[in-house]
């Protein structure tokens, strides 16, 4: 924790029985496991417990072998969904019975009943995995902040990248900065260079092959010295399709979903799953597609042929590797999917930034920048020649934001974007969905807080056939409507008692159709 400026005085207040709250900003690098262990083992030597959220099993196995590395073997319990049952419930059981004071977990594990609670620790709160999608919808950052709270405990929220609500906790003044100087920094983080539109469009290679010149250049250079990450935001081998004359989405005849290539030669419809073997488009005739996204086994397929003597590996949902050896190598991997690289990665490529950046939602530029910081982790230090290549234009925020390695400061301008106007987390909102008469008769017997405002309604999205269905979505071949209510900070109380109260009485009436209601949705479009 000498790498951060206030951090051997937050390990202090733990030690001595304190309730520090921090917002954490990591530097890059394998390390951080080995400072959440640090900030347990202050907090264990005061005689109280600790509790440490991660949003996966992969990163729980890390810390877990942090803690035993600082701890000893048996002194803390390993709460995840890869543990098993009976194992999870024993260790559930020594928690409850104070016999182990400190646990690491995943998502379920924020209700542990640690004994004598000194410090709950939430790692990269801007993850999804955090979020539960069965009602009331928790949030692990929410829920432990309201255990810090109320537990007068200490409180450290870290990542690589930082939140929008992490910013608002420091500007409210609730929790301090954990922060590096921007000279440790520097050496810490790799090089950043960013391909933009006007650098692809005078790109000769990126024309032909997709990758610009200075992607291929880092490649190369990369694998004389170890592996190379490349970070595709999708997986498949084209997962979208369009007409390579006119440009028009290729789209199926029977419901309309749109055309992938899972595999090379196999075309099929996203949603229904139809075999489509003689496509042509509507608009013009032809018969000929191009892909709009590319996806990581195609990525793979390409690299492999321009590097043939070097072996490709791909990450992704369907089989998630956890680590690889310091040896060269191609690694293709999808956001999240990212293996550590043992020394770390010497180079990685960030391929089709719009992607993530294009995306219709409030958080597309926060979670871009999330996805290509975690990445980016992962790459040595500039003094050990690591080096990233986004492809994405240089003039975006968040691109911007990357360059210059400023999670911190990124999300504090997103927040005052945000309280302009008036989109959580600085207002309180509420998502309530349902067929459009029922959500009509809802909001107007709602009993609203008079200064409640409505935004919409809307037409909601809808789950497509075969996916699985997300809290919100109206039921495949149903048209359902999205209208959210929002009200300023403190009266989020108020709105809640208020939709609470007219849903429990549409349902003692009887009514058929159903209305969701989400507070604080994590995304709102």
């Amino acid at each position: 924790w000498e790498r951060y400026g206030q951090g051997p005085a937050f390990l202090r207040a733990l030690a001595e029985g304190g309730a520090p709250r921090a917002v954490w900003t990591a530097l890059p690098g394998p390390h951080w496991p080995a400072e959440i262990a640090g900030a347990v083992a202050a907090t264990l030597s005061s005689g109280r417990g600790a509790l440490v959220v991660v949003p996966d099993g992969r990163a729980a196995a890390r810390v877990d072998a942090a803690l035993t590395e600082a701890l000893g073997a048996g002194r803390h319990a390993l709460l995840t969904a890869e543990s098993g049952p009976e194992k999870r419930y024993r260790q559930w059981l020594a928690v409850r019975r104070g016999s182990v004071r400190a646990v690491v977990g995943t998502r379920a594990a924020m209700f542990a009943p640690v004994r004598d609670l000194g410090l709950v620790v939430v790692w990269d709160d801007g993850d999804s995995s955090h979020s539960d999608d069965n009602a009331p919808f928790p949030h692990v950052r929410e829920v432990l902040e309201l255990r810090a709270a109320q537990g007068r405990c200490g409180f450290l929220l870290g990542g690589t990248s930082c939140t929008v609500e992490a910013a608002q906790l420091v500007e409210s003044g609730w929790a301090l900065p954990l922060l590096a100087d921007r000279e440790r920094l520097r050496r810490a983080a790799p090089l950043i260079r960013t391909v933009g539109d006007g650098e692809l469009a005078r790109d000769g290679a990126a024309r032909s092959a997709r990758l610009p010149s200075l992607a291929w250049g880092a490649v190369r250079d990369g694998l004389r010295t170890g592996p190379v990450l490349i970070q595709v935001p999708r997986r498949g081998y084209a997962p979208r399709l369009a007409c390579e004359r006119c440009r028009t989405p290729a789209r199926c005849r029977h419901c309309a979903g749109p055309l992938e290539a899972p595999d090379q030669q196999d075309l099929n419809c996203a949603w229904c799953g139809q075999a489509e073997r003689a496509w042509s488009c509507a608009e013009c005739g032809s018969t000929r597609l191009r892909a709009r996204i590319v996806g990581a086994r195609r990525t793979a397929e390409e690299l492999g042929r321009a590097f043939p003597a070097v072996p490709v590996r791909t990450s992704g949902r369907d089989h998630i590797l956890d680590a690889v050896p310091d040896t060269p190598a191609l690694v293709v991997s999808t956001p999240g999917a990212e293996p550590v690289a043992e020394g770390g990665y010497a180079a990685a490529l960030l391929l089709d930034g719009w992607a993530m950046l294009g995306r219709p939602d409030l958080r597309a530029g926060e979670e871009a920048l999330r996805r290509w910081l975690s990445a980016s982790a992962l790459v040595r230090g500039q003094e050990e020649g690591g080096t990233v290549v986004v492809v994405a234009e240089p003039t975006e925020r968040a691109v911007q934001a990357l360059v210059r390695w400023d999670p911190a400061g990124f999300a504090r301008r997103e927040l005052a974007d945000r309280a302009e106007l008036g989109f959580p987390p600085v207002s309180r909102m509420a998502s309530v969905t349902g067929p459009p008469e029922a959500l009509a008769a809802f909001l107007q017997n709602a009993g609203l807080p008079p200064e409640a405002e409505i935004l919409g309604p809307v037409p909601a999205p809808s789950a497509a056939p075969g996916r699985a269905r997300r809290p919100g979505d109206a039921p495949p071949g149903e048209a359902w409507e999205r209208a959210l209510v929002r009200v300023v900070p403190g009266r989020g109380a108020a709105l809640a008692r208020a939709l609470k109260t007219a849903l429990a009485a549409r349902t003692a009436k009887g009514a058929n159709d159903p209305v969701r209601i989400r507070i604080d949705p994590p995304d709102i479009g």
